[in-house]
């Protein structure tokens, strides 16, 4: 789950004609909701699509993508321009769920 660091975007699909900024592939449906809620709430358009799993016992992959193709989720998160539903700052750890500390502090002291 980390950051890409480049900004990647593309179509969909080859039959689709947006070109659309790529926020994460091939990841589970929960991580998949999380940035949907997450990206809705700061006021972006998410295109999810779904990638069918090719043996019957293994879940579908999504991939997720905003319309805005100015957005890069490596600079909005460090340069602090998006919000939790409760309104405080999405942090690296909050974004990759690995807590809800939005604590801003990168580095912790031991």
């Amino acid at each position: 789950m980390g950051f890409a660091g480049k900004h990647v975007f593309g179509k969909l699909n080859k039959t689709d004609e947006n070109i659309v900024s790529f926020v994460e592939k091939k990841i589970p449906k929960e991580r998949m909701e999380f940035l949907k809620t997450l990206l809705e709430h700061n006021g972006f358009e998410v295109l999810v699509q779904e990638i069918p799993s090719k043996k019957e016992d293994e879940p579908s992959l999504y991939t997720v993508a905003v319309t805005d193709l100015v957005f890069n989720p490596t600079t909005y998160v460090y340069q602090r321009r998006l919000r939790t539903l409760d309104g405080r700052i999405v942090t690296p750890a909050y974004w990759n769920q690995e807590t809800d500390d939005t604590n801003p502090q990168y580095f912790k002291r031991k």
